[in-house]
C-alpha cells in the first residue's frame, strides 16, 4: 500500500535536489581548463607606421624651408640627442635648433609641421587589420619609446589610440619596464612585436618562455646586416606587418632555442 509523503519530506526534497545540483556544477568548474590570458604588445615607429618615411619627408621639408645647411645641423642635434636620451626627440631637436637659429623667425612654424603631420597617412598596409586579427585572442597594447610630448600626438594622430582602445604605454626604454608592464597589462603569456632585435632579445632574456618574439623585418635598423649578425634570431620572423594576419594561435606559442644566423 502506496503511503503519502510526509509535509517534512516533501519540504526536504527540494532542498536536496539543489544541493546535487549545486555540488555537480562545483565538480564541472574545478574540471574546466582556464584560458590562457595573451596580451600582445606592438611598437610603433616602423612596426605600425612607416617611420623612415617619415623622416624623409621631413628632411626634405627642412631643405626645402631652411636649406641643406640647417637640415644637415638639424639632424646632426637630432642624433645627439638621441645618444643623450635613448629615444628620438625631435621636438628637444627642435628647440636646440631654434637657440641656434634665434634670429630666424621662420624656423617657428617647424613645430606645427612636425605636431600637424598626416601619420595615418604613414601607417604600413594591413597595419591595422593586423592589429584587429590577433584581439580575437588578447588584449592588444602599444608598448613603444618616446618623448612625453611627439610620440603621444603620433599615436594619436595615426588613429592608432583608437585602435588599441587607449591602451598605449610609451617608455624611455620599455625593455626596463616589464614590471609596470605586467602590473597594467597582466598576462599568461606576452607576444612582443617589434623591429629591433636588440629590444627582443632583452625581453627574451627577462621573460623566457613567457613571451614569444615576432620580429618584424621593416626599416633600416631592421635590415642592418650588422644587427642580423649579432642578434639571436626571433620566434617569429615577418616580412611586413601584414603578414601578422596569417597568423593562428598555435603560432604564439612556439618558442625557438636562441641561435644566431648561420650558427647553430
Amino acid at each position: 500500500m502506496l503511503r503519502r509523503p510526509s509535509p517534512h519530506e516533501l519540504n526536504r526534497q527540494p532542498s536536496e535536489a539543489l544541493a546535487e545540483t549545486l555540488r555537480f556544477k562545483e565538480t564541472d568548474q574545478s574540471t574546466m581548463i582556464k584560458t590562457p590570458i595573451i596580451v600582445f604588445l606592438f611598437d610603433v615607429d616602423n612596426v605600425l607606421i612607416d617611420n623612415d618615411r617619415v623622416q624623409a619627408d621631413l628632411k626634405e621639408h627642412l631643405e626645402q624651408m631652411y636649406g641643406v645647411v640647417a637640415r644637415d645641423r638639424y639632424w646632426e642635434i637630432l642624433e645627439e640627442l638621441r645618444d643623450e636620451l635613448g629615444y628620438v626627440d625631435y621636438l628637444g631637436a627642435l628647440e636646440r635648433f631654434r637657440i641656434e637659429r634665434m634670429h630666424r623667425p621662420e624656423v617657428l612654424r617647424m613645430s606645427s609641421w612636425l605636431v600637424d603631420y598626416p601619420f595615418a597617412d604613414r601607417l604600413y598596409p594591413g597595419a591595422l587589420s593586423a592589429v584587429k586579427h590577433v584581439q580575437q585572442w588578447g588584449t592588444a597594447v602599444i608598448l613603444s619609446d618616446g618623448d612625453a610630448v611627439f610620440q603621444p600626438r603620433k599615436v594619436e594622430r595615426s588613429g592608432l589610440w583608437q585602435a588599441f582602445e587607449n591602451r598605449v604605454l610609451i617608455y624611455v626604454h620599455k625593455e626596463r619596464e616589464l614590471a609596470d608592464v605586467e602590473r597594467l597589462y597582466p598576462g599568461d603569456h606576452y607576444v612582443l612585436i617589434d623591429d629591433k632585435l636588440r629590444i627582443l632579445t632583452a625581453v627574451k632574456k627577462i621573460w623566457g618562455e613567457r613571451v614569444t618574439t615576432v620580429f618584424a623585418k621593416q626599416g633600416r635598423y631592421a635590415l642592418d646586416p650588422k644587427v642580423l649578425a649579432d642578434y639571436p634570431v626571433a620566434d617569429i620572423e615577418l616580412a611586413n606587418i601584414g603578414d601578422l594576419r596569417t597568423c593562428d594561435l598555435s603560432a604564439f606559442r612556439t618558442n625557438r632555442t636562441p641561435s644566431r644566423r648561420g650558427k647553430t
